[in-house]
């Protein structure tokens, strides 16, 4: 059974300290993804909240600001694909006939600054990504999430011989693209000189090619068809299909590509495109995982959108935006509009929802009906996820 995207809602991303509290941003993306749908918190049958940073129950406290009907409210925390695993849930849950009709929630309240250890009194839980890295040596100085990303595009320039300089250009894309969309933070366009001038972080990574810690909140109903037509719902974007991974023993076997992610991105996304018969060099708008520009670089080729060792061409050719092949993150990114780690992946939905429904105004992507979405956290998770916008007779 496919799955609708009755209605989607999120608010503007904001700088640590600019922004509500965690429970009146979740509860205002709920409120506007309800609105969108044109139903009520009492339609809704079960809710799954995505965050990292927040005490468990966080989800009641945010859905309980819309209203308490009684529902079942599960709490997911799965680092920065927090958001996207709360809407794997909740397709799973319609997808399954155990509901009709499900809401995912993702929201983050984030501090300035680096992420850092919260709980340094136990395991951490990346304690085999710290191990599998420090073979290349200490550098106590660097935010760890650099230190994973910086080595991962330092490892793929040098295979592939690529220009460092090019990671700088998806930052300028990123910034680029976000200059038409009032939902995120950093809407001022950069130069590839302001970008490699910025302070060095590490490997190819200057601070400006580094996704800013953010707060915000997005959301997401599904349905099934029937509900949908029970109740008036637009039921022309729907989940297509949809994969989740984790990490097998190769993620820690010295690749430093593999140990970020790139692996078990191209394991969910060939699942994807297996399911769907989809050929990804048919999909034209994506919003991946920019954590970092070297990221954003390594996700074109784990979800096969340009060959292996070709992502230099493919970007200095513009094929990673409008007019190229694929538009990539038309929102602006992690990079430009935010990184609210749990918001992150139904804020990526909220995006390619409004492209399939043609509502995305200056950033809308002529013509779309297939869009991708890869969502991924170290420890590890990732989902993809393929929409398609129906005709309205199907």
């Amino acid at each position: 059974m496919s799955v609708v995207v009755a209605g989607v809602g999120m608010i503007p991303f904001a700088k640590p300290g600019r922004s509500e509290t965690y429970d009146r941003m979740g509860a205002e993306a709920v409120r506007r993804a309800l609105a969108d749908a044109g139903v009520s918190l009492a339609d809704i049958r079960q809710a799954y909240a995505g965050y990292v940073y927040a005490d468990s129950a966080a989800g009641q406290t945010a859905i309980y600001g819309v209203g308490e009907t009684g529902i079942p409210i599960v709490n997911v925390n799965n680092y920065c694909a927090s958001g996207s695993t709360a809407l794997w849930l909740a397709r799973q849950a319609v997808e399954s006939g155990a509901v009709d009709c499900a809401l995912a929630v993702g929201f983050e309240q984030m501090a300035p600054g680096a992420i850092g250890t919260v709980f340094p009194d136990r395991p951490d839980s990346l304690h085999r990504f710290a191990a599998a890295r420090q073979r290349r040596g200490e550098y106590p100085d660097v935010p760890p999430a650099a230190l994973y990303f910086g080595e991962a595009g330092a490892e793929y320039a040098a295979a592939y011989d690529l220009d460092p300089a090019v990671f700088a250009l998806v930052a300028v894309k990123s910034r680029r693209h976000a200059a038409a969309n009032p939902y995120a933070v950093f809407r001022d366009p950069l130069t590839v000189d302001e970008v490699l001038a910025s302070p060095h972080i590490h490997g190819p990574l200057t601070r400006l090619q580094c996704c800013p810690p953010t707060c915000g909140a997005a959301a997401a109903v599904l349905c099934t068809p029937a509900f949908a037509a029970a109740h008036g719902i637009d039921a022309s974007v729907r989940i297509r299909a949809q994969a989740m991974t984790s990490d097998r023993p190769d993620s820690f076997e010295g690749d430093a590509r593999a140990l970020v992610g790139a692996t078990i991105a191209r394991r969910a996304a060939d699942a994807v495109y297996a399911e769907t018969g989809v050929d990804p060099l048919d999909i034209p708008v994506a919003e991946v995982h920019d954590c970092f520009t070297t990221n954003e670089v390594l996700a074109y080729e784990a979800l096969r959108l340009t060959p292996d060792g070709t992502a230099e061409q493919f970007i200095r050719d513009g094929d990673n935006t409008y007019g190229g092949r694929v538009v990539v993150n038309p929102s602006g990114g992690l990079l430009s509009k935010g990184h609210p780690l749990g918001a992150t992946g139904l804020a990526q939905c909220a995006e390619l929802v409004w492209q399939l429904r043609g509502a995305a105004g200056a950033r809308q992507v002529d013509g779309a009906r297939l869009a991708l979405q890869h969502n991924i956290g170290l420890g590890s998770a990732c989902v993809v996820t393929l929409y398609e916008r129906l005709d309205a007779a199907s």
